[in-house]
């Protein structure tokens, strides 16, 4: 099991934008929050599916240990 960055920022025009930067190409849009998270996650397990089946070295990408911590930032919205 990996513990991968991704990066989520809001666009302009509405919807999200996700990525990961330790593979390349690995990005998608999504209307919301939390589609973007479940797009990038479907990419990178594309990704991944893709070295292991043309034989290709997975990028250096850290494990998840007992002690790792993750911080990130979500949206909230108190309404109008």
């Amino acid at each position: 099991m990996y513990l991968l960055p991704i990066i989520v920022e809001c666009m302009e025009e509405g919807g999200y934008y996700a990525e990961c930067p330790v593979l390349q190409g690995c990005h998608v849009e999504g209307e919301t929050y939390a589609g973007a998270i479940e797009n990038v996650e479907d990419a990178i397990r594309i990704i991944l599916q893709s070295y292991k089946e043309l034989g290709e070295k997975i990028p250096k990408i850290p494990s998840i240990s007992k002690n790792f911590v993750v911080t990130s930032s979500i949206p909230i919205s108190l309404g109008a």
